[in-house]
């Protein structure tokens, strides 16, 4: 098969992207590891050449490897032995590939043995993976966890468990339970502290948990006795390898990501070790982790839409109905136009977010090694209010246009993609979690709606508003300036009212407004630097302006006494 980064040019002209010099600088300290390491970058095109290396060998690994196993995988699936998980046999190999390739803790420092990637090249290993296999980057992308210590644990915790990751082991966030999944504040596992022996003991059940039975596994339990809300949460680490106290109950039979192990865990007197400060557990940290783990899911869900499109296109040029491809009825074609274009943006979306993940994470560590300067706090507090409003927006868009796509391929696919002899009907069940788990897009909406509302969304359309473009794109500009202009004055009709309710009824409408005028800059941008994205900039951006102008005209013409008509009353 195919190596599939070199087969994907989009991926090398997002790595190209202008803001990466920054990010590598920052990232990088100025390269001051190369005193230490050997394998460390001596400036910023040493650096992309690394990027380019390791790319191009998990490209390689996803096309010989992942991708030719994704279906037995897909049919053996796991199994529960002894309490333990076994993995798929083809998921074993994948793990093996993974980790003969050091590609397990990329982003974490050299002296943990990582090799100190940015975001950016991470969330393009996660892309492939899941056009790849969408299931098996639920293993190997559980390093958020490792991020999540990294950024919160004691030294002698980062000192005792960041090696591991980099050496392959696998981790796992444990934080729902049967009646806590969105609401997380209803957490019940019991954390309890025994004096003596200076030990925390975990106590209860988890449930839907991916990769349940990792190696190292970050857990959500109520430490403090009598609360019943998230400030009586804290985190802790449990060392699988170490105890083997959990127990794997049983793995759910799941839709889709059947190789995706999703554990029920049952705790007995399990020993652990707090993260960080008590009381934090849900409020700060799970905060961090859950953001990570939502551009991962970002990334997923474009790696499955690139999976899907490329199978419908590559079935609709091969396909003959009436004498001919089916690539050239209109009704198919222009299909696959909608879907290209919404498959670009959403990945222009992606890469957007995880510049400015980047770029906070980047000055977030640098505050911790000395005192930032006015200008770089400033720049610090840009990046994380980009980052924290674009996560959910990039989380809940590419998550449904991810299912969108995969709906279409399928259809493109008829009666044969209903089968299980195309790929499609597992890409196309696959799909179907992306816009559910690590939040649902309802809570996506919930989160992006802020920021709306504190204006930074708006504030960074502006910025692209203003940026040059070459002068046959001025066009679409205009119809994008238009927009805002539409959806300024619908969200303004909205937040007038200040009830909260009515706010909560068109946040959806207003998010995903906000997406199509962002997503349409930027892939004006892209066409400014290259201009292949042009057919995709044309195609979306008239279908976003018709989407929002239906969204908008929704929105003027109601008012808050319309909100009993949509309330299910029970009868």
């Amino acid at each position: 098969m195919p190596n599939f980064y070199t087969d994907n040019p989009d991926l090398k002209f997002h790595m190209n992207h202008p803001l990466m010099k920054k990010i590598v600088a920052l990232k990088e300290r100025n390269f001051a590891d190369k005193v230490k390491y050997d394998y460390a970058p001596v400036d910023f095109e040493d650096t992309m050449d690394s990027y380019e290396r390791v790319l191009d060998v998990v490209g390689e690994i996803c096309g010989d490897i992942i991708a030719p196993n994704a279906e037995d995988i897909d049919e053996e699936g796991p199994e529960v032995r002894d309490n333990r998980v076994k993995y798929a046999r083809g998921t074993e190999i994948n793990l093996e590939a993974i980790r003969k390739a050091g590609l397990m803790g990329i982003t974490l420092p050299r002296k943990y043995g990582g090799l100190n990637f940015s975001i950016v090249p991470y969330t393009m290993v996660a892309d492939m993976v899941s056009r790849a296999d969408a299931a098996f980057v639920n293993i190997w992308g559980l390093q958020d966890c490792a991020e999540t210590i990294h950024e919160f644990a004691s030294e002698k915790q980062k000192d005792r468990y960041l090696p591991r990751f980099c050496q392959g082991e696998t981790g796992s966030m444990a934080l729902t339970e049967p009646d806590a999944g969105s609401d997380l504040q209803s957490v019940q596992l019991k954390a309890t502290y025994d004096k003596e022996k200076d030990q925390w003991y975990l106590n209860g059940v988890k449930r839907f948990i991916t990769n349940g039975d990792g190696d190292i596994s970050l857990v959500l339990a109520r430490s403090e006795e009598g609360t019943k809300d998230g400030r009586g949460l804290s985190m802790f680490i449990y060392d699988n390898k170490k105890y083997h106290i959990t127990k794997v109950r049983r793995i759910e039979h799941k839709l889709g990501i059947i190789g995706s192990p999703t554990c029920e865990l049952v705790y007995r007197n399990t020993p652990a070790e707090l993260v960080g400060s008590r009381r934090m557990g849900l409020i700060r940290y799970v905060m961090s982790l859950m953001n990570g783990a939502r551009l991962g899911i970002a990334a997923q869900s474009v790696g499955i839409a690139e999976a899907a499109y490329r199978e419908a296109l590559a079935f609709a040029k091969e396909r003959e109905q009436f004498g001919k491809p089916i690539i050239h009825f209109p009704a198919v074609y222009e299909m696959l136009s909608v879907m290209k274009s919404k498959l670009d943006a959403s990945r222009s979306l992606l890469y957007e977010t995880a510049r400015f993940v980047d770029m906070y994470k980047a000055w977030f560590h640098i505050s911790k090694e000395r005192s930032l300067e006015k200008e770089e706090r400033q720049e610090m507090k840009k990046y994380q209010q980009l980052a924290e409003a674009y996560t959910p927006l990039a989380k809940g868009l590419a998550s449904e246009i991810c299912n969108r796509i995969a709906y279409d391929a399928l259809q493109i696919h008829g009666g044969s993609g209903f089968m299980k002899d195309y790929p499609i009907e597992r890409i196309y069940r696959d799909a179907r979690i992306t816009s559910i788990y690590e939040g649902t897009t309802q809570l996506q909406v919930v989160a992006a709606i802020a920021g709306i509302a504190r204006g930074t969304l708006l504030k960074q359309i502006r910025e692209y508003e203003e940026t040059k473009v070459k002068p046959e794109l001025h066009t679409y500009r205009r119809m994008l300036v238009s927009m805002t202009e539409e959806f300024e004055h619908a969200s303004g009709k909205v937040h007038e009212t200040e009830n909260k309710e009515f706010i909560d009824f068109h946040a959806r409408r207003l998010v995903e407004m906000a997406g199509n005028i962002i997503m349409g800059y930027l892939l004006l941008l892209d066409t400014n630097r290259e201009s292949r994205f042009w057919k995709s900039l044309e195609v979306f951006v008239r279908n976003a302006r018709a989407e929002n102008r239906e969204r908008a005209e929704f929105i003027m013409i109601s008012s808050i006494n319309d909100l009993g008509r949509f309330k299910q009353e029970e009868h």
